[in-house]
């Protein structure tokens, strides 16, 4: 009886791996636009909900190369920006898509898990699995 439940247990386990569906080339254009953080779940199982965002994420890919930026929204609709960009490549590693970034003496990446329409996500080389959604402006006009 011990062995079935292994067996059943294993195999439960393998159909939610390989039921996950992975990131294609054709998915990472649609990293392109304004992006929200909404959790953040760490190794231990903790998560953390972020219901609002002061900064939003920008980013922008073409052909394996991109940046991410942030940027402050502003009711108006319109964003003001800084100058710093967080350059980037996107590498495919054992059948994965990764941010590979480099900036002075430091070199970290971050897997991509999922990438939707609407949503993507990134595990980072700590294992904390960061989730973002597409952001809508608000935007107050009188």
């Amino acid at each position: 009886m011990f062995y079935f439940k292994i067996s059943v247990l294993c195999g439960f386990t393998l159909c939610l791996i390989g039921c996950t569906q992975k990131v294609s080339s054709g998915d990472i254009e649609k990293l392109n636009g304004y992006w929200e953080i909404s959790q953040v779940e760490f190794p231990n199982g903790q998560t953390k909900e972020y219901k609002v965002n002061p900064t939003v994420d920008f980013i922008k890919v073409e052909e394996l190369k991109g940046f991410k930026k942030k940027v402050y929204p502003k009711f108006d609709g319109s964003y003001q920006t800084s100058n710093d960009a967080e350059p980037f490549t996107i590498v495919e590693k054992e059948g994965a898509y990764n941010l590979s970034y480099s900036k002075e003496l430091i070199q970290w990446e971050e897997r991509i898990t999922t990438i939707t329409d609407d949503t993507y996500s990134i595990v980072n080389q700590d294992n904390i699995k960061y989730t973002y959604k597409r952001y809508e402006p608000i935007n107050i006009t009188p």
